[in-house]
């Protein structure tokens, strides 16, 4: 499963682990994505959001 904001498209981004004698390896930066009930065009659906498009109420919660 992509690891993806179903709402702002937020995805995983590329970066280093830096050692401490500054070896650098590859690694992956995910967003924190959390499965919620949401209202998408009328009908509530199962979605994978980040916490920042929860906390900023860019979707809304199904009951």
């Amino acid at each position: 499963m992509a690891h993806r904001c179903a709402v702002c498209g937020k995805g995983a981004q590329a970066a280093h682990n830096v050692s401490h004698s500054n070896r650098k390896s590859r690694k992956w930066q995910e967003p924190n994505l959390q499965p919620v009930h949401i209202v998408l065009d009328g009908s509530p659906t199962h979605a994978r959001v980040c916490t920042r498009c929860i906390r900023s109420n860019k979707i809304t919660k199904a009951a």
